[in-house]
């Protein structure tokens, strides 16, 4: 089995907020994260998926199928959108970069041709990164 991994990179906005908290409570455990107009950061995304060699082909998986489901399914959808706005799994959950992660799973899981969904790496530029490997 072979590992394979694609990078790809998004800017996107998005706020945390809890609507059963007080606009204070909110303050309080989400600090400047809470601000409704919403904050942008750059992500990197890297998709991981496992797989056999093709004797024929010699890839795991065609890249350029692997980079149009990532820009389908994900960039083109997060790509400089508010995310709690604008991008419908997260109208009610909140897009932290864990929650992100799982999301992005979720739309890439089954649409790779030949391969395994093996890990989704979102980093939350520049330090801070989330891994979702489907369990």
């Amino acid at each position: 089995m072979i590992l394979l991994t694609r990078k790809a990179e998004f800017s996107a906005s998005h706020y945390y907020w809890n609507e059963v908290w007080s606009a204070e409570e909110n303050a309080r455990v989400f600090g400047k994260c809470a601000n409704r107009n919403g904050h942008g950061h750059n992500y990197t995304l890297e998709v991981t998926v496992a797989g056999d060699v093709d004797a024929v082909t010699g890839f795991v998986v065609d890249l350029k199928q692997l980079k149009d489901a990532i820009e389908k399914e994900v960039v083109s959808v997060y790509d400089h959108r508010h995310l709690n706005l604008e991008v419908p799994e997260f109208r009610a959950t909140m897009p932290t970069t864990e929650n992100i992660a799982v999301a992005i799973w979720r739309r890439l899981e089954g649409k790779i041709p030949r391969a395994k969904l093996y890990r989704v790496r979102v980093y939350e530029m520049p330090d801070l990164f989330a891994d979702y490997t489907g369990a």
